[in-house]
Formats: C-alpha cells, structure tokens, sequence
C-alpha cells in the first residue's frame, strides 16, 4: 500500500489532473526501474503471524532496521509505521506483511541487488528475535481473525468500507502479498501502448508467478489465491480496464476513469479523514461532505490514484500489478519480464502486435483463466504455455537489445533474470505447481513445512 503524498498546490484548473499524470513523461535516457515486493512475517516457533507490538513483532522488526541498517523512521499519530533509505521506503501491509518499495534503479542488475540486500537486512534483525519472513501470494494457514490490522488510518477506513462493495477486500488486506514494477513512459503515446500491453499480458504474469494455492490450511483448485480474491473486492476500482484499448485512450481518459472511482480518504495535517464512498468530482468544486468548501489539492490527487486498483494502472509511472510474492529468484524475474517487454521498441511493438487482435471477452477470460489453471489454462485456440513461450521469447530479446551489463561487465545483459521463468516454461509448473507436489509428496499433507522449505 501507498504511503501519504506530500506537497503540490491547489487543483485549481481540470487539466492539472491529467498534467500530474502526463509529468511522468520522461526521455528514454531517464527511464528507470522501481521493484516493490511483500512478505509475510510469523513467529519460528509458533508459526503465527506478527503483531504490531511486542518482543517478537512488526514494530521491532522497523526499529532493528533503523538502528542497525540506518534507516529513517516514519510515524503516525506516534506509532512506527515505516521507513526511508536511499530513496526507497519499507512500509506496512494491513495485516503487517512488510514491503520494500525500491528506488527507482537504472538496470535490473541494480535492483535485484537492492533485493538482496533487503533481505540480509531484514533477516538479519528478524533472526535475532525469533522472527522469519516468507514469499507467498497468500497467507496458507492463516485465519482473518488471526491477522491483527496495522495502526495506519487509511487502513482503519479501508477495512470499514470494504465489505459493503464486495466480499474479498479484508481478505486481500490482510492475506496477500504480491510483487510488482513500475516503469517510466516518454510520451501519452507511449504511455498507452504500454498501458495496453501491461493489461494485455497481465495474465501472463499472473499464471507464470502464480504462488498461492493454499488458503486457511487447505489446497484449492486454483493457482493463484490472490487473484481469485482480487476478482470479488471492488468493481469501482479493479480489473482489466476495457476503456484503454478504446480509440482515443490517452492521460484525460484515465483521468475521467479515476475521477469516478469513490473515494477513500483525505489526508490532513498527519490524520486519514474519512470520505469513503464520496466523489472526487465533487472534491474539485468544493462540495466533499468530508470538507466543505475546501478544494483538493495535487497531493490529493496523487493521494487518490494509489486506491485504484486495476492489474496496471498508471501515476506518474506504470504499475504491474498482476503477480503473486514470491521466492527470491521471481522478486529479480518480475521485473525482467516487464523491463524486457517495455524498455525496447522492438520487443514492445512485438508484444502489442501479439494482443493487438484480442477482444476485452478474450483478455478477461485469459485473466479468469491463469488464476486457476496458470500454464495449464486455454482459451480458445490460445493455449497459455505456448503464449507465455512467446511472450519470453520476446522479453529475452527486449533485454538483449538493451545490452544493460552488471557484475562489473562479467554479465553482458540482464537476460539471465528470467532463468526463473524460462523454467517454469520448460518444465509447465509454476511454483503453485511446485507447492502441491510438496504437499501430496514429502510434506505428507502437513502445510506447516511450507515455513521452513520457503521463507527467505
């Protein structure tokens, strides 16, 4: 989840809304490559998920990361809810899974780097208390009423309003973690063919990461929990977005789509003000009920755009959003699959002219689809293990044409970072796949081993 927007003046004209989103554009030269990631974190011995306070908690996770790695704290209403570093910030899930949001890097190389440090971090303090950390798309044994909610009041609203517009929303907040990246755009133009690819190939990425097949203890018959419960949360604010694959998609579009999206919250002096369900449009004339004639200003409106929730969805960036957490190698594979996909014009219009043919029936089916089935999943004469070959094929030349080196030059490219998935591809499971072979094999049906075989 977002942390409050800063700065900005007053909307005092309807274009600045989409000139927020259109000062994203940015030269090739300058794109860059954030990779944010969650984890859920739980007791060694009991297997519990963490509270906020106490011995072995959240707040003591935070608090050994910023004595003994450096990092800035940030607090609300006095609570420890954060932190900051180098340009990237570690923050709080509702149910206290931990995120790394990542600076915006120059090479995957670089990123993937930033994730391994993380991690040492993170288990190096959470070691010493008893605490482990694992990657998953779903919380496999865990209960609601076992997943404490974090002291953050966005999610205190949140968690209010969620069951009256669908019936998954406290579930998604407290019992699923995904990985996702966010890559720059140069122009309107470009911004909606990638937009258009990121929706298009979504489920892609959802079935080749998919990586929650349990839930409350019990195998299910889909790969992807996470997806699954992102189907039932919120119509208003969810899904594959068919007005961007319309003619005359661009920045006001969007705009005009996130403007009808109800509102949350307002954020004032520190404190979530509550305007759940109330209009933005009518935020912009001075008639929120929250606040009374006052008028929004850009922070606001950076506010709102973070509680949209589509597969992809754009701010001053692109943000991918279809993929489970999961193991180490596909938190450095996520954005391989993107980066290669977007960051070369051959491998972009390559990619557009693989879904360019697709109705928005055949993209949501395919998203229906991979959720349960993964590489498994067929619909129509599109056959998900051949498109998900086609469509590595096509990343693995972006990342070769861009010819980013690491390792000091030892590594060429960045294309190993798909390694990962082109198994996935050769072999047709997935780690869901992976997960329930464990669990009717060597675990013997005894989920709990999943703790030590696959936390960080």
């Amino acid at each position: 989840m977002s942390i409050p927007q800063s700065g900005g003046g007053p909307i005092e004209r309807h274009e600045q809304l989409v000139e927020y989103m259109a000062s994203g554009c940015k030269p090739h030269d300058d794109w860059r490559i954030g990779t944010e990631h969650e984890k859920f974190g739980y007791c060694k011995d009991t297997l519990k998920p963490l509270p906020y306070d106490g011995d072995r908690s959240i707040r003591a996770v935070l608090e050994g990361l910023r004595d003994r790695w450096g990092w800035t704290e940030v607090r609300e209403a006095g609570k420890l809810i954060g932190l900051t570093k180098d340009g990237a910030n570690v923050s709080l899930e509702p149910g206290g899974a931990l995120e790394l949001s990542g600076a915006p890097l120059e090479t995957i190389h670089q990123t993937c780097d930033e994730v391994n440090e993380h991690l040492r971090e993170v288990k190096d303090v959470s070691d010493e208390i008893g605490v482990g950390f694992i990657g998953l798309g779903a919380a496999p044994i865990w209960t609601h009423a076992e997943m404490p909610l974090m002291p953050k009041g966005r999610y205190k609203l949140m968690d209010a309003y969620m069951p009256t517009v669908g019936t998954t929303g406290r579930e998604m907040m407290r019992r699923t973690c995904t990985v996702q990246v966010n890559l720059d755009f140069a122009s309107e133009a470009d911004m909606v063919q990638k937009l258009r690819v990121a929706l298009a190939l979504s489920p892609v990425a959802t079935a080749l990461f998919a990586n929650s097949p349990f839930f409350e203890g019990k195998p299910l018959d889909v790969k992807s929990k996470r997806m699954q419960i992102w189907e039932t949360l919120d119509d208003s604010r969810t899904g594959m977005l068919p007005f961007v694959f319309e003619e005359g998609f661009g920045f006001e579009r969007y705009a005009e789509y996130a403007l009808d999206v109800p509102m949350y919250f307002v954020y004032r002096d520190g404190q979530y003000i509550d305007a759940l369900g109330q209009s933005f449009r009518d935020f912009l004339e001075g008639r929120l009920p929250a606040l009374p004639g006052e008028k929004p200003t850009l922070s606001d409106w950076a506010d709102h755009l973070t509680t949209a929730f589509p597969d992809a969805r754009v701010k001053k960036y692109i943000e991918m959003r279809g993929a489970d957490g999961g193991p180490w190698r596909r938190l450095c594979a996520l954005p391989g699959f993107w980066v290669g996909l977007m960051y070369d014009q051959g491998a972009l219009d390559a990619a557009w002219d693989l879904v360019k043919g697709w109705d928005a029936e055949t993209r949501e089916a395919l998203r229906h689809a991979a959720t349960r089935q993964a590489l498994q999943a067929v619909v129509g004469d599109i056959r998900m293990h051949d498109l998900a070959r086609e469509v590595l094929e096509i990343a693995e030349a972006g990342l070769k044409a861009r010819a980013m080196p690491g390792a000091g030059g030892l590594v060429p490219d960045e294309t190993h970072f798909l390694n990962a998935l082109k198994e996935s591809v050769e072999s047709g499971k997935v780690p869901s796949d992976e997960l329930l072979e464990h669990y009717h094999g060597v675990w013997n049906g005894d989920l709990t081993k999943i703790y030590g075989a696959y936390s960080y």
